[in-house]
């Protein structure tokens, strides 16, 4: 049987990977290390959990005991498509290159600039970053790129679902084309294929499973469900609930916004219960997969952030609340758990919309899914919500009882007034005697004459109708500039300029 020992790692890592409890290496291991520490380029397939990262760490923690990194000129470049898979490999180098004296730098997002380019100034051996934050450094000249000699692409199938591939080009060019290329991914769609094939040159290929199967040691059920988001979520509750087993259990959505609605939902319920997603600031994040780990929480509702290469050996259940869009994702979700020989029960809850997303899977991983109770042929009617016959939001109900609303204001009004012509008569007060206007000459310009016609205010009624009516009138004229522009005070003279001439001026 092979060793570690037998695989020509140094006697300080092998002494770490020993103190680590490590003896024998995984296939993917036993198969990458040897033509890694030759300097030949790799293509690593194999699925979730089953050592990956340290196919690459154990070589390169060999390859660069000779040597030292200048300012700001890294020896050695990793890329991760999240922060938590950058932060779990600066982790692994910390563990197994406790006995050798590298610098190892962490570029991510949520850090501070300034913090990062200290580490940078004394120089990188280790470089492991996301791709977006390495090109923001680039950019503000902080970093020079030629003298990497090792450059790893790890998770090469995210960085294609994240959209990562043009920011991964952008970086080979800035690398010497005589690196050394280490390249993993759990799955090999064609699109990954194209990639290896522009930037690995005559590659050691190391496939040790079929691409995208699932661990022989998680057991799949799928559960039928209504489509109906309360529904979804009473069917998890019960299905948690009947795990008499149960340690702790990621519990995957397919948007941010369901991870927060459905964290909720289950701390109103009394689970004990934390979120992760991609919007959460980096410690926030950290914190939160830390208090997973320490088990401080049972349950943590993620989004797909969580679904790649994170390390969290001990989980023992998966839940799927949504079905994933794209079938490769199903591979990594149920990953996360039966990992290093460890037994894991993975649950899918299925509507009958999914049902496209789920022949891909099963398709993708060549195997029929058992259901847990019947599949979706045998779901009973949809039971009534609780909040059936409540009105909700834009529905047609709260549009009735608007209506409804506006009728019981327009009981409560005054009635309109049904007084005879006579009856205003005599409320209308009584006319007063004007003075005689003095002569003067009048201070109104000549104007064209006013087409509209003139009325006698002192013959209006007191209507509030007609002041409304003459409201609106003003208004409209206000807000249509397009008639002759009216010159001087127009018809309203200000008061003052009526006031009659007395006979000393």
């Amino acid at each position: 049987m092979t060793t570690f020992a037998d695989l020509g790692l140094s006697q300080k890592v092998l002494s770490a990977v020993t103190d680590a409890g490590y003896t024998i290496p995984t296939p993917i291991q036993a198969g990458a290390i040897p033509p890694a520490l030759q300097r030949r380029d790799i293509c690593g397939i194999a699925q979730t959990g089953t050592g990956k990262t340290a196919s690459f760490v154990l070589p390169m923690l060999t390859l660069l005991e000779n040597g030292r990194a200048r300012a700001r000129m890294p020896r050695t470049l990793i890329l991760e498509p999240t922060r938590e898979l950058a932060a779990q490999v600066a982790e692994n180098f910390e563990k197994y290159g406790k006995n050798h004296k590298l610098n190892v730098a962490l570029l991510i997002g949520g850090v501070s600039f300034e913090d990062q380019n200290r580490k940078l100034e004394r120089g990188a051996d280790v470089l492991i970053c996301t791709p977006g934050r390495l090109l923001d450094h680039c950019e503000r000249g902080k970093l020079l790129m030629t003298g990497v000699e090792i450059l790893v692409i790890d998770e090469a199938d995210r960085m294609l679902d994240m959209g990562f591939i043009p920011d991964i080009e952008r970086i080979a060019k800035m690398i010497p084309f005589t690196r050394q290329t280490l390249f993993f991914s759990a799955t090999m769609p064609p699109e990954i294929q194209k990639l290896a094939d522009r930037f690995l040159q005559n590659p050691e290929r190391i496939e040790v499973s079929l691409p995208s199967s699932t661990a022989t040691t998680v057991t799949q059920r799928l559960i039928a469900a209504h489509n109906k988001d309360y529904e979804k979520r009473s069917t998890l509750r019960e299905v948690i609930k009947a795990q008499d087993d149960l340690k702790n259990a990621i519990i995957f959505c397919n948007r941010k916004k369901d991870v927060a609605d459905l964290f909720r939902s289950l701390e109103r319920h009394g689970f004990s219960v934390g979120a992760l997603h991609g919007d959460m600031d980096q410690r926030s994040r950290t914190t939160m997969l830390q208090n997973f780990r320490d088990g401080q929480i049972q349950l943590l509702v993620a989004s797909d952030v969580a679904a790649r290469g994170l390390d969290l050996p001990d989980v023992g259940h998966v839940f799927n609340f949504d079905v994933p869009i794209h079938a490769e994702d199903y591979v990594h979700r149920i990953g996360r758990t039966g990992r290093a020989g460890r037994s894991g029960r993975a649950f899918t809850i299925v509507t009958k919309s999914d049902a496209k997303h789920l022949d891909a899977i099963e398709k993708l991983i060549n195997q029929k899914i058992e259901w847990l109770n019947g599949d979706i042929a045998a779901l009973p009617p949809a039971a009534e919500s609780h909040d059936e016959g409540r009105s909700r939001p834009g529905s047609k109900d709260r549009g009735r009882d608007r209506d409804r609303g506006r009728d019981r204001d327009r009981d409560r009004r005054p009635a309109a007034s049904h007084k005879t012509d006579t009856q205003i008569e005599q409320i209308k007060p009584a006319p007063v005697e004007e003075p005689a206007p003095a002569k003067v000459e009048s201070v109104k310009p000549e104007r064209k004459a006013d087409k509209r016609p003139q009325q006698n205010n002192r013959d209006i009624r007191p209507n509030p109708a007609n002041d409304d009516h003459r409201e609106r009138r003003r208004s409209h004229y206000r807000d249509h500039d397009d008639g002759p522009t009216p010159v001087g005070f127009g018809d309203d003279i200000p008061a003052f300029m009526l006031i009659v001439a007395s006979a000393k001026a």
